[in-house]
């Protein structure tokens, strides 16, 4: 078994379930299934124009089930689990794609809670942490800014905070924001000193939706619309906040941010895997009944390979993310590695178990009328660009694999014998 070094000795990564998450977890299956199914049904699984009357109507039912906030501490009303807890709750939130809305654990909400509650002062936990856990309000965060600023590289970051008497001025643009529509109040990320490619220099802010100089350009058309209220463009434009208005501390914005994108892309990775798992059930129901060349299509040589690798893919997706889960909940060194290859591998993999669904269904598969999978289709596809793409996460663990091995000879990098 796996162990990692601490001060008192290694020690064993437990994959074993805590009876009251696992009761947990139960429960929220149940309910996603008696609940969030034939309400998911109802919309199609579109909520980018669904009023707040659904997302309130689910949380109601979801509290009243005994299943809501499951990651939120139970100082502000929720179940208080680790990651580890989270993992297995998660995934079954994720089976409807309107699970974790339901349980107020969708991005980008779920990510800014944990960016508060260890980020944010007592006054601002009071003011912005506890109406977000209590599912009186929805939140958003805004980082992503059109070509040529930041995206798959935030040190391209071209919003600026600057000084005014009594607090700052913001001024830029942002784009791809999920659920800005309609949120209470907004995470933005601004430069504050330096300038684009910079590593260093932003921070975070806290800006109340009401605030004069904030303007929602538009809500961008996307291929998936199961994040409520969609992804919008924003302007900044002489929007001015006080100075405790500030998230954590001045120029350090960008590790501020590695608080809630590291656990968040794991998040992601959780709720992704529940519709996998969704997606491979309807596989298996149809291989099993759908009869075809004198047998069941199960029976077929290339169905079962597909159904296999579908299998091994969810059982290696669990098993990459409980053990990131367990990195991250101890502090490891190794977390921040672990968290890039779980979102690479299960982004991926996720990808490919909704794809061999679809195939073995076939024109079931493609029909968003008479079954979930071209939904789910549309919907897993852009988790392979979101927190980040594979690409950029694949260059970060190349760089962190490398560190080891890189040595400096007469100002040239090599490493393994050949220059780089």
């Amino acid at each position: 078994m796996p162990v990692r070094p601490s001060a008192g000795g290694p020690v064993p990564i437990q994959f074993d379930v805590d009876p009251t998450v696992a009761q947990l977890a139960d429960a929220t299956a149940q309910f996603v299934r008696e609940v969030v199914v034939p309400t998911e049904r109802e919309c199609g699984g579109s909520v980018h124009d669904a009023p707040e009357a659904l997302r309130e109507r689910l949380q109601k039912a979801a509290r009243d089930a005994g299943v809501f906030a499951p990651h939120v501490p139970k100082r502000w009303g929720g179940h208080g689990l680790d990651l580890r807890g989270q993992a297995v709750v998660f995934e079954a939130a994720g089976h409807s794609l309107l699970g974790p809305l339901a349980l107020n654990c969708a991005a980008p909400d779920e990510g800014n809670m944990h960016l508060l509650e260890k980020a944010a002062t007592e006054e601002q936990k009071r003011t912005y942490l506890r109406p977000l856990a209590a599912g009186e309000t929805r939140s958003c965060f805004a980082m992503t800014e059109p070509a040529p600023g930041a995206g798959a590289d935030p040190r391209l970051l071209r919003t600026t905070a600057t000084r005014v008497p009594g607090g700052w001025r913001i001024d830029g643009r942002k784009w791809f924001i999920t659920g800005a529509q309609g949120a209470g109040f907004t995470i933005v990320m601004a430069r504050t000193s330096g300038g684009p490619g910079d590593p260093g220099g932003a921070t975070m802010f806290l800006v109340d939706a009401d605030t004069p100089g904030m303007r929602l350009v538009r809500t961008i058309e996307t291929l998936d619309e199961s994040l409520f209220a969609g992804h919008s463009e924003i302007v900044f434009d002489g929007c001015v906040v006080g100075e405790e208005q500030v998230l954590g501390t001045v120029d350090r914005g960008f590790e501020g941010a590695q608080v809630r994108l590291g656990p968040a892309r794991l998040t992601h990775c959780m709720r992704w895997l529940g519709a996998a798992r969704r997606a491979q059930d309807i596989a298996l129901e149809r291989a099993g009944s759908r009869m075809a060349f004198g047998s069941a299509l199960g029976d077929l040589g290339m169905v079962q390979q597909m159904l296999a690798d579908s299998e091994i893919d969810i059982e290696a997706s669990r098993a990459l993310i409980l053990r990131t889960a367990w990195e991250l909940d101890t502090g490891s060194a190794a977390a921040s590695q672990l968290s890039s290859v779980s979102k690479t591998f299960v982004a991926e993999a996720v990808n490919r178990v909704v794809d061999r669904a679809v195939q073995i269904c076939g024109a079931l598969g493609v029909s968003a009328a008479d079954a979930p999978l071209a939904r789910l289709f549309r919907e897993v596809r852009p988790f392979r660009i979101y927190d980040g793409p594979s690409e950029t996460h694949r260059f970060a663990i190349a760089r962190r694999a490398m560190r080891p091995y890189r040595h400096h000879v007469a100002g040239r990098s090599v490493a393994s014998g050949s220059s780089v």
